[in-house]
């Protein structure tokens, strides 16, 4: 009886319910639409610090550079030339440490031991200095009318020529670029991640202290460099083994080497820069980061979390707008919709007091009759879910159609070690300046998006079903017979 009952009455009123439908699934589909912008925006930001962390990595431990001084602060690179090689091409460079005071290389161990470390490797940033070019001696030319003989002066003796030394000259080139030692034993951890090898292959287990290198492909293009062909560091030649290209933005570095064989390069032995940390589980990373600040002094630990505050651009100014004024924009479509849903139900009710109160005149409980009135405004909020869910599908396949491209900086790194300084940035090597890195955006919908409409349909219906079977229960047999023509 109940559900014949209620088949009969939608289809008598469908437009009432329609109009119910409607207005439930419009602040469905806002709901779903900008919950998949959001998530949108969570997974651009996550490939953002990827590109900047490395794939896998949870949180870096580095150690901030000493402050400059007054006298001079860092100690400045010297390269030493013969200005006595008349034409022939010099050339020197040195590596030095990038933007980061160095910790031993047992600090790795130590990070490894903390409660709730599923892994850790060492890293080392390198930049290298290189100058290269040649001295022209200029050449002497004696004035006209002097001679550089003897007894012809005043005084005697011997006179020396005179003119002048025309030409010559130095011509230099200065060339920089950063290089990376990479832990050639865990290759799961650490900025080279957050590259695909496109050419060649990446380093083994094997090529721990190998003469051989892998190269970003933007810089491989500009310099020439393809798989076999060499690069002289410090008058080491390696062999290019790999081309790597960065998944998103830019690479970590120019150059990787085996991390032994950068540390020979930099004088650095038994050093790194960073420690790239993988947690157990999301859930740990707090704790995990707690623990190596607690029992490891002076070092700087930074998580994703701590980089995700410093992305900005129009990636983090549309990811505000999603989740401030989207959020708040919803609740308010929504709260709208049901109280419409509501009133709508309750009007119905209201032009058919004649109906129910001859039901109740015939044995109907209040109950029952609310029960009716319940059924079908949950029905009505059912299909206002439909609805719903179908127009925030066709929303946020709009947004992936266009897939808006946004950018998103990161706040240029000094050497502070902070989150986003140079001490603490993503990937390993500090940058002097933000980078940029652009991202389509889409709007992915998740179970748990779809989920939530249902549950805002039932909702919606309940409510509306409780506006209407309330005034419903108030009503009596008299009312009915009140509106007896």
């Amino acid at each position: 009886m109940f559900f014949t009952y209620l088949r009969r009455e939608l289809r008598r009123r469908r437009k009432a319910a329609l109009v119910v439908a409607l207005g439930l699934a419009l602040g469905i589909g806002l709901v779903i639409t900008v919950n998949s912008v959001s998530s949108g925006m969570g997974q651009a930001q996550d490939k953002v610090l990827q590109s900047l962390y490395g794939l896998g990595t949870d949180m870096t431990v580095t150690k901030a550079a000493p402050a400059a001084t007054a006298s001079g602060g860092t100690t400045r690179p010297k390269f030493d030339f013969d200005a006595n090689s008349d034409g022939k091409t010099q050339s020197s460079d040195r590596v030095m440490v990038q933007g980061f005071q160095t910790l031993a290389s047992s600090a790795v161990g130590k990070v490894s031991g903390q409660q709730h470390v599923a892994g850790a490797v060492g890293g080392l940033s390198l930049q290298v200095l290189k100058i290269d070019g040649s001295f022209t001696q200029g050449q002497f030319q004696q004035k006209q009318g002097t001679s550089g003989g003897s007894g012809g002066g005043r005084g005697g003796g011997n006179t020396p020529p005179q003119g002048e030394v025309r030409g010559g000259g130095a011509q230099f080139d200065a060339n920089s670029y950063t290089l990376y030692g990479v832990d050639v034993s865990n290759l799961a951890l650490g900025p080279l991640t957050s590259s695909k090898i496109t050419s060649g292959t990446t380093f083994t287990a094997a090529q721990a202290d190998a003469e051989v290198a892998v190269a970003d492909s933007a810089y491989a293009k500009e310099n020439k460099l393809s798989v076999g062909s060499t690069v002289t560091v410090k008058d080491t030649k390696y062999k290019v083994i790999g081309i790597a290209t960065a998944d998103s933005g830019q690479a970590a570095a120019n150059l990787y080497l085996p991390l032994k064989q950068a540390q020979t390069l930099s004088d650095s032995a038994d050093k790194i820069t960073t420690v790239y940390v993988k947690a157990s589980g999301s859930q740990q990373i707090d704790s995990v980061k707690s623990a190596i600040q607690k029992n490891i002094s002076g070092t700087t630990v930074t998580t994703s979390a701590d980089l995700a505050s410093t992305v900005s651009g129009s990636l983090s100014t549309a990811s505000s707008l999603a989740t401030n004024v989207g959020k708040w924009l919803s609740i308010a479509v929504l709260v709208a919709a049901f109280l419409v849903a509501g009133l709508l139900t309750s009007s119905a009710v209201s032009r058919r007091v004649r109906e129910f109160g001859t039901l109740k005149a015939l044995g109907w409980k209040s109950g029952r009759v609310t029960r009716q009135v319940m059924g079908e405004a949950l029905v009505n909020g059912l299909l206002g879910g439909v609805l719903g869910i179908a127009l925030g599908l066709a929303g946020a396949y709009a947004v992936t159609a266009i897939s808006p491209t946004l950018s998103a900086q990161l706040g240029s790194n000094g050497g502070g070690g902070g989150a986003g300084g140079g001490g603490g940035g993503f990937g390993g090597p500090a940058r002097s300046a933000a980078k940029t890195v652009d991202i389509a955006l889409s709007a992915p919908v998740s179970v748990h998006t779809i989920a939530l409409a249902v549950g805002l349909a039932v909702a919606g219906g309940l409510i509306a079903g409780a506006f209407g079977g309330w005034r419903a229960s108030r009503l009596r047999p008299a009312d009915a017979l009140r509106r007896v023509e």
